[in-house]
């Protein structure tokens, strides 16, 4: 730990009073006390953080020239790689970096899925059930693909603090009930069957919103309630009243 790190906060509270302390106690405050082998760790921590800038660099530039090759070979048929990317990019929660990785591990090609089920089950975001004396209990997530998974686990998190978002009501809808894990790999499910709209359809992505759930149909609402209910252990019995003249 470098002493000299908790100078900042010193300072702060001498600014706060009006610059009273005494000279001493500025430059005590400015200079902290920093040796050479505090020099020399920061060096290295400096040297890591520029090593770790120019791998960034490398790699962005590779995908780059890997995306203009696939450009370049695409022929009238199918839809340019960089088009999808825009289309993805859409989604609240994948950006730029994120949209390559979602369909280098899917690919564009939606007909190897049956359905969007298919395409979340296969990427490991369905949980498993398993059923015993005639109930079924929900169990982990599949292993399914890994790379895939985590990434649209991240691009939900995203989307979780996108404002007016159908992705952020699902989350906090779900919280509540199921905890914020299980909440998220919804949500990550939910953006993943919308991506898979999106290449099949070749469409952008049209948010729900987050008043979405409160314009549900009556009836379904009302199913919804008198299920919690029951599950709280109570009777109920629904009747209409009339409607104010």
């Amino acid at each position: 730990m470098i002493e000299g790190v908790r100078q900042p906060n010193k300072l702060a509270e001498l600014a706060g009073k009006q610059i009273k302390a005494s000279p001493k106690e500025l430059y005590d405050a400015l200079h902290g006390r920093l040796t050479d082998h505090h020099r020399f760790l920061l060096g290295l921590h400096l040297k890591q953080r520029d090593d770790l800038d120019e791998t960034i660099r490398k790699l962005d530039a590779e995908i780059a020239q890997r995306i203009e090759c696939m450009e370049a070979e695409v022929d009238g048929s199918k839809t340019p790689f960089r088009h999808l990317i825009g289309l993805l990019t859409t989604v609240p929660g994948v950006n730029a970096v994120a949209a390559p990785a979602i369909l280098s591990e899917i690919g564009a090609d939606m007909s190897r899925f049956q359905s969007a089920g298919h395409l979340v089950a296969w990427s490991g975001l369905c949980t498993g059930q398993n059923e015993s004396a005639g109930k079924r209990k929900s169990s982990r997530l599949r292993k399914g693909a890994p790379w895939l998974k985590t990434m649209l686990v991240q691009c939900a998190w995203a989307a979780k603090r996108s404002k007016n978002s159908y992705y952020r009501a699902q989350f906090f809808r779900l919280q509540a009930r199921r905890g914020p894990q299980k909440a998220i790999c919804a949500v990550a499910a939910s953006i993943l069957t919308a991506i898979y709209h999106i290449l099949k359809n070749g469409t952008e992505h049209h948010d729900l919103g987050a008043a979405y759930f409160d314009r549900r149909p009556t009836q379904a609402k009302a199913s919804h309630l008198v299920s919690r209910l029951k599950k709280l252990g109570f009777t109920v019995q629904l009747q209409p009243i009339a409607e104010a003249a």
